[in-house]
């Protein structure tokens, strides 16, 4: 057999390896960052090392444990956020970052970017797990549907994010993880053409990405 051959027999195997030998109870996320982290890592060392198989099996060990460690992190923090938010935000983890999406509705009144006071306790608790979970950087986003001028959608949206960001650092978030976006009528996840439509796109995602 030969020694590319070899390398990449090596490199699966390691891989399967790191998805089943996590200390953890897995979920999903867990064993895709620990498979993809392997792959990464293992890679790495075949480029770096000078004996090849060597650098496959150390950076393919090393990168298991850190993808596995950020999958395992997401896949808690998404469980913790679901359970304090309740239904007042949809959480979702896609694998590399969390996208926590309140309803604009039930954030702002029509037309304005003055949060309403009932949101508060729920803000508290994403700065709260923003707080306890320090290893990642925030985009706040606004959104929202294609009622109006489209100028007009775009700075409200961006003054909606700003509200939301501020709101995150006033409960002790740093604002140096905080990024505040608009997106204004740009990026609907659902069709305008309905009012149920419109209501989904009208929106705020605070997406959390891991640092690396």
């Amino acid at each position: 057999m030969s020694k590319r051959n070899k390398l990449v027999l090596a490199l699966a195997g390691l891989s399967m390896m790191a998805t089943t030998a996590c200390t953890v109870e897995p979920g999903e996320n867990t064993q895709r960052g620990a498979l993809t982290g392997a792959l990464i890592g293992g890679i790495t060392g075949i480029l770096t090392n000078d004996n090849k198989m060597r650098g496959a099996i150390t950076g393919a060990a090393i990168g298991a444990t850190a993808g596995g460690a950020i999958g395992y992190s997401l896949d808690k923090q998404a469980a913790e956020l679901q359970s304090s938010l309740g239904s007042a935000a949809t959480v979702t983890n896609t694998g590399d970052r969390l996208i926590v999406s309140m309803s604009q509705d039930i954030l702002f009144a029509t037309d304005s970017a003055s949060l309403q006071p009932s949101i508060q306790t729920e803000l508290r608790s994403v700065a709260t797990s923003l707080y306890d979970y320090p290893a990642s950087t925030v985009q706040v986003i606004g959104h929202t549907d294609n009622v109006g001028d489209a100028s007009y959608n775009y700075d409200l949206s961006q003054r909606r994010a700003n509200a939301v960001t501020d709101a995150l650092i006033s409960n002790g978030v740093a604002a140096t993880r905080l990024q505040s976006l608009g997106r204004g009528e740009d990026q609907p996840v659902a069709s305008n053409l309905t009012a149920e439509g419109r209501a989904q796109n009208r929106r705020v995602e605070i997406v959390i990405l891991p640092d690396a």
